[in-house]
């Protein structure tokens, strides 16, 4: 059965005279009967009183008018949806790296914007978002840049400083060699950089701590279980009560970009667009 035979069938029905149907639908009188004659046969059933007067549905002609325009109306809809592309709609899947503190701002003046879209945010590390990206389980994501490879093309949002996190106000290089280092798991951009560092300066942590959550890695720098490498801005505000302090991170470590990321032949939906548009407005008021 063919999505056109509904379209005929559902004509037919609705103006009762397979001649009134041709011409509506600029089809020739002969090829409509023998559409409808096909879809009676496909079916197993007639679908129609014939008579001088033209064509009265039977009950199952009315059943099958009740099921044609159910599907009809949904094909429409469908159409409708993927061609309306002045309107931002439909679900929008994206990742971050959650120590992002401007983000915040950013997705509440998108969805002002937009409230008929749906967006759907996934939490992670800049690996495995950027993974999920080029597997299109994400549309896109907010990672640790910048990103090389050949499927990306990539958007800077963000310019951060790195810090280390510590309990105490004292800090030397020696304590990354005495104290645990409390970190995301593997794949983290933050943690890629402090591996970096130490590497070059010789360096080997006492115990490294691996956590999934930015509220357990701080938890854990208050309770004096080790330290930790944050951007600034996502921990400015917890040094007001004394319980942790920040050091500075050597260069040319120090600083990190936030860029956001999608796969570069994924159609530019309006909806991303859109999403790109925020990002940019976004940078022009920073």
């Amino acid at each position: 059965m063919e999505l056109n035979d509904l379209k005929i069938f559902h004509m037919v029905a609705t103006l009762g005279s397979v001649s009134k149907a041709a011409s509506e639908l600029s089809y020739v009188q002969s090829n409509v009967t023998a559409r409808i004659k096909l879809l009676e046969k496909e079916l197993g059933t007639p679908l129609f009183y014939r008579n001088k007067r033209g064509m009265t549905l039977n009950t199952e002609g009315r059943r099958l008018l009740e099921f044609s325009r159910d599907i009809l109306t949904k094909f429409e809809d469908m159409h409708r949806f993927f061609h309306q592309t002045s309107l931002p709609s439909g679900v929008l899947a994206i990742g971050m790296v959650e120590t992002i503190n401007a983000l915040p701002d950013l997705l509440s003046s998108y969805c002002g914007q937009y409230p008929q879209v749906d967006l759907s945010l996934k939490a992670g590390v800049t690996e495995h978002l950027l993974q999920e990206v080029l597997d299109v389980e994400l549309d896109g994501a907010f990672v640790t840049g910048p990103i090389k490879h050949s499927l990306i093309e990539q958007v800077q949002v963000f310019h951060e400083e790195l810090v280390f996190v510590t309990k105490s106000n004292s800090f030397t290089v020696d304590d990354i060699s005495g104290k645990a280092l409390l970190l995301y798991k593997k794949g983290c951009g933050y943690r890629e950089r402090l591996e970096s560092w130490m590497k070059l300066a010789g360096l080997i942590p006492r115990k490294v701590m691996e956590f999934g959550t930015f509220d357990t890695i701080i938890g854990g720098v208050i309770a004096g279980i080790g330290i930790t490498i944050l951007p600034r801005s996502s921990v400015i505000h917890l040094t007001e009560s004394g319980r942790i302090h920040l050091h500075r991170v050597p260069e040319p470590y120090r600083e990190v970009d936030t860029v956001f990321i999608r796969r570069k032949d994924a159609v530019l939906t309006s909806t991303m667009q859109s999403f790109l548009d925020t990002i940019s407005q976004q940078r022009a008021n920073v």
